[in-house]
């Protein structure tokens, strides 16, 4: 298990989703960017930070206008607090090249975080929906190494097409599975429990954020579920943030 230690208090937030279409969301997580400057200690993005990602050569060679914006906040932000960069199941294939070019460090996909708060286990979450077989099946594919350099030698159109149809694809598979099987399975929570020592757990994917208490091996356990951020969509106006310190957590 990856550890990570951290003092003071941090924020932890994911599945932001930036994108060409979301201009306001983008907007409100560039002012939680400015907030985190000057409120936290260290920034922790933990996944699907982006609503696409076909390559860090993509951000490094021709970065739409959206895209500049928010990797200069990236680069402001990393040079008053550390930021850590983590991937979702959406931008899977951001790497240490992006991480490093705005200066942040790139997150695992899990870590047990060792704060002023106690031990955490961290990650996006998308590896606790085991019930949904055909998506487990789909990351087994796209987490391989050689499959993932096949695709990024594709030329960046090319990529970008893939990436599109697959959206698609998934977009209209999920519109017939039952809401329980995109959600966490209590048995692959109770098995990740055990991989670390701590009585807390992080997350987001599910974007229902929520603090679930539990008992595991005997123990009492929180699985604290982070908030999705929307600002662009009718009735949506959402977003959040974990804050961790020495009183313990937060969602905000």
């Amino acid at each position: 298990m990856n550890k990570l230690s951290l003092t003071g208090t941090v924020w932890v937030a994911s599945d932001i989703h930036l994108g060409p279409d979301t201009p306001a969301t983008a907007q409100a997580f560039h002012a939680f960017l400015d907030q985190a400057c000057a409120q936290a200690d260290a920034l922790i993005l933990c996944g699907d930070i982006f609503d696409a990602w076909i390559g860090d050569d993509f951000a490094l060679t021709s970065p739409p206008p959206w895209l500049t914006a928010t990797l200069e906040k990236f680069r402001q932000v990393s040079e008053k607090i550390p930021l850590w960069l983590g991937r979702g199941n959406r931008d899977f294939l951001l790497g240490k090249i992006l991480a490093g070019h705005v200066g942040a460090h790139l997150l695992p996909d899990q870590v047990c975080l060792d704060t002023l708060a106690g031990k955490i286990l961290l990650s996006h979450g998308d590896e606790y929906c085991i019930a949904d077989r055909s998506y487990q099946r789909f990351r087994r594919v796209v987490r391989c190494p050689a499959v993932q350099w096949l695709f990024l030698n594709l030329s960046l159109p090319v990529r970008r097409r893939i990436a599109n149809l697959a959206r698609q694809r998934s977009m209209a598979s999920n519109r017939h599975k039952a809401m329980s099987i995109m959600d966490v399975t209590p048995s692959a929570i109770e098995q990740a429990f055990s991989t670390c020592d701590a009585n807390i757990m992080v997350h987001g994917h599910t974007h229902r954020p929520q603090v679930h208490y539990l008992e595991v091996d005997g123990k009492p356990r929180s699985r604290w579920v982070l908030p999705d951020w929307d600002y662009d969509h009718i009735g949506a106006q959402r977003g959040g943030w974990l804050a961790i310190d020495a009183n313990g957590l937060r969602l905000i």
